[in-house]
């Protein structure tokens, strides 16, 4: 299998990332780290997926990088809430291209993924200190965003360390942000799951009619979420089960069927925890006194610019986003060469698919050699969607 980085370019990259300012975002600096962290996402995810040594995530883990990650990304959520609509209003914006602007929103989906590749492991969690609180407060966000668009329609002293480090999470998931009940939103409404499509591998697609009944992975992670949430005897004595909480966890015994249940065997332990529920009120949880660790990523750079959204909107819409034609070749073809086409296909778990029909591809566009098609016919109706992607593509090969 080939190999994006070897273990000293790696260690190089990971120890040259840096927390930046939110005014840095899409400058040449930026840029350079972005190149390094789709790389590191790249080999990271081929190791784990080869079951080889995950090099990258000891890497991250010795050279205690993982709360810069978790930085790097909030930093761009914060990017996305406060300067991106700014930019967007502008009048004098009017970009010969929009290729930064996606890059930058790409970039917080490349952390992502990254991080859930190395944080599988227990000492990466260690590892990620308080930024780990951060990082919960985050996928709440994230998972409270998807429900509500849901609903609309729209779419020794090292252990008492890690000990107390627990408590302040499973207080911060159960208490703070009530996470199971968030959980039960997703699973009544689905966002990703339409009539007659599923959202999987970064796309809707059409399923097929044998497939209706099939749990999608974010089914999967979603029940998951819930067995560990509800089952572990340590959220069970931190988790209020009042009558609201209750009311909302007993739904979900109508979408445990038999046939959800044989995909996910796991499954049927919680069948029987909520039919145990639904005749017994568990115990209120004991009202501990413990100092709750704060997350302090958001705060602070929301504090740190809190006068400053427009200004730097402004900036970043006359030096950044508005690049000459040779800045942006020159910037297309450091990322060609950083997505590696040989290498990409080794992620991809499956066959790849048609890009406008979602069956299985048999040829490759020969511009660009990005998207695959199953027909001709289904490359000829796809094109005015894939035209402008293409030419970027082609030109910068």
């Amino acid at each position: 299998m080939d190999s994006v980085l070897l273990h000293g370019e790696a260690e190089g990259y990971i120890q040259s990332l840096e927390k930046m300012a939110l005014r840095d975002i899409g400058s040449t600096k930026w840029f350079r780290q972005h190149e390094y962290i789709e790389k590191l996402n790249m080999q990271a995810i081929l190791n784990a997926s080869a079951n080889q040594e995950e090099f990258i995530k000891d890497l991250f883990v010795s050279l205690g990088k993982i709360p810069t990650l978790v930085h790097a990304m909030i930093l761009t959520e914060v990017w996305k809430h406060k300067v991106f609509p700014i930019i967007c209003k502008l009048q004098d914006f009017n970009p010969k291209s929009t290729f930064l602007l996606y890059m930058v929103i790409h970039h917080e989906a490349t952390i992502i993924n990254l991080l859930e590749t190395i944080m599988y492991h227990k000492e990466s969690s260690e590892a990620a200190g308080d930024s780990v609180l951060d990082l919960v407060d985050y996928c709440h966000r994230k998972l409270t965003l998807l429900a509500g668009r849901s609903v609309s329609g729209e779419i020794p002293t090292e252990d008492r360390v890690t000990h107390t480090q627990l408590l302040s999470v499973l207080s911060r998931m159960l208490c703070t942000h009530n996470m199971p009940c968030v959980l039960v939103q997703l699973v009544e409404n689905c966002p990703w799951n339409k009539a007659l499509e599923k959202y999987t591998e970064g796309q809707w697609r059409t399923v097929l009619p044998e497939d209706q009944l099939k749990l999608s992975k974010h089914d999967g992670q979603v029940w998951m979420a819930l067995l560990n949430l509800l089952l572990k005897p340590d959220c069970q004595r931190k988790y209020d089960f009042n009558n609201f909480n209750k009311t909302q966890l007993l739904k979900l015994r109508g979408f445990l069927t038999d046939i959800v249940i044989d995909q996910l065997p796991n499954l049927l332990d919680l069948r029987h925890f909520l039919s145990q529920l639904a005749i017994t009120d568990p115990a209120a949880p004991k009202k501990d006194l413990i100092l709750e660790q704060v997350p302090e990523i958001w705060n602070n750079i929301v504090t740190e610019n809190s006068s400053k959204w427009k200004a730097i909107a402004k900036y970043q819409v006359t030096h950044v986003f508005n690049p000459s034609e040779s800045e942006l070749r020159e910037q297309a073809s450091r990322l060609a060469q950083t997505y590696n086409l040989d290498v990409m296909e080794n992620l991809i778990p499956d066959k790849p698919k048609c890009g406008a029909c979602g069956r299985v591809g048999a040829k490759r566009c020969s511009r660009c050699q990005g998207e695959w098609y199953c027909n001709r016919e289904c490359q000829v109706k796809h094109w005015p969607k894939h035209k402008p992607a293409c030419k970027l593509m082609a030109e910068a090969i």
